[in-house]
Protein backbone atom coordinates (compact mmCIF):
# COMPACT_ATOMS: atom_id res chain seq x y z
CA UNK A 1 0.00 0.00 0.00
CA UNK A 2 1.47 3.45 -1.17
CA UNK A 3 0.10 6.70 -0.35
CA UNK A 4 1.30 10.53 -1.19
CA UNK A 5 -0.03 13.66 0.51
CA UNK A 6 -0.97 15.81 -2.48
CA UNK A 7 -3.08 19.33 -2.31
CA UNK A 8 -5.51 19.64 -4.41
CA UNK A 9 -5.24 22.56 -7.13
CA UNK A 10 -8.72 22.86 -8.76
CA UNK A 11 -10.03 25.95 -8.08
CA UNK A 12 -13.75 24.35 -6.39
CA UNK A 13 -11.76 21.71 -4.76
CA UNK A 14 -13.18 18.53 -4.81
CA UNK A 15 -16.41 19.43 -6.36
CA UNK A 16 -18.89 18.03 -9.58
CA UNK A 17 -16.19 18.16 -11.98
CA UNK A 18 -12.71 17.48 -10.18
CA UNK A 19 -14.15 14.40 -8.27
CA UNK A 20 -16.00 13.13 -11.58
CA UNK A 21 -12.83 12.86 -13.23
CA UNK A 22 -11.11 11.17 -10.00
CA UNK A 23 -13.69 8.55 -9.53
CA UNK A 24 -13.92 7.83 -13.09
CA UNK A 25 -10.02 7.21 -13.15
CA UNK A 26 -9.91 5.29 -9.26
CA UNK A 27 -12.52 3.17 -10.71
CA UNK A 28 -10.63 2.25 -13.59
CA UNK A 29 -7.51 1.85 -11.90
CA UNK A 30 -8.98 -1.81 -11.06
CA UNK A 31 -6.80 -1.31 -7.21
CA UNK A 32 -8.25 -0.02 -4.06
CA UNK A 33 -8.25 3.61 -4.10
CA UNK A 34 -8.96 5.79 -1.04
CA UNK A 35 -8.70 9.33 -0.74
CA UNK A 36 -8.88 11.20 3.11
CA UNK A 37 -7.54 14.74 4.76
CA UNK A 38 -4.17 13.16 6.73
CA UNK A 39 -4.96 11.61 9.50
CA UNK A 40 -8.65 11.50 9.10
CA UNK A 41 -11.28 8.41 7.50
CA UNK A 42 -10.57 8.10 4.03
CA UNK A 43 -13.36 7.53 1.27
CA UNK A 44 -13.10 5.26 -1.68
CA UNK A 45 -11.57 7.21 -4.20
CA UNK A 46 -14.11 5.75 -7.19
CA UNK A 47 -17.19 7.53 -5.54
CA UNK A 48 -18.24 10.72 -7.02
CA UNK A 49 -21.02 11.58 -3.90
CA UNK A 50 -17.96 10.32 -1.22
CA UNK A 51 -15.58 12.35 -2.86
CA UNK A 52 -17.80 15.73 -2.62
CA UNK A 53 -18.73 14.84 1.01
CA UNK A 54 -14.70 15.36 2.15
CA UNK A 55 -15.71 18.90 1.59
CA UNK A 56 -11.72 19.70 0.95
CA UNK A 57 -11.55 22.97 -0.73
CA UNK A 58 -8.84 24.21 -2.92
CA UNK A 59 -5.00 24.50 -1.90
CA UNK A 60 -6.42 22.06 1.06
CA UNK A 61 -3.91 18.96 1.27
CA UNK A 62 -5.28 14.82 0.94
CA UNK A 63 -4.07 11.83 0.85
CA UNK A 64 -4.15 9.40 -1.85
CA UNK A 65 -3.94 5.80 -1.13
CA UNK A 66 -3.36 3.11 -3.59
CA UNK A 67 -3.63 -0.71 -2.96
CA UNK A 68 -1.19 -1.88 -5.45
CA UNK A 69 0.50 0.30 -8.42
CA UNK A 70 2.36 3.04 -7.91
CA UNK A 71 1.29 4.11 -11.41
CA UNK A 72 -2.06 4.20 -10.16
CA UNK A 73 -0.79 6.18 -7.33
CA UNK A 74 1.12 8.89 -9.44
CA UNK A 75 -1.74 8.89 -11.90
CA UNK A 76 -4.17 9.89 -9.11
CA UNK A 77 -1.35 12.31 -7.48
CA UNK A 78 -1.88 14.16 -10.60
CA UNK A 79 -5.17 14.25 -11.25
CA UNK A 80 -5.78 16.06 -7.92
CA UNK A 81 -2.51 18.15 -8.24
CA UNK A 82 -4.34 19.68 -11.67
CA UNK A 83 -6.79 22.65 -11.85
CA UNK A 84 -9.79 20.19 -13.13
CA UNK A 85 -11.80 23.23 -13.13
CA UNK A 86 -9.85 24.95 -16.13
CA UNK A 87 -11.25 24.87 -19.65
CA UNK A 88 -8.08 22.89 -21.07
CA UNK A 89 -8.23 19.98 -18.30
CA UNK A 90 -9.50 16.76 -19.05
Amino acid sequence: MSSRIVTVASSAGLHARPATLISQAAANAGVPVTIGRPGQDAVDASSVLLLMTLGVGHGEDVEVTVDGDDAVLDSIVDLVATDLDAEDAS
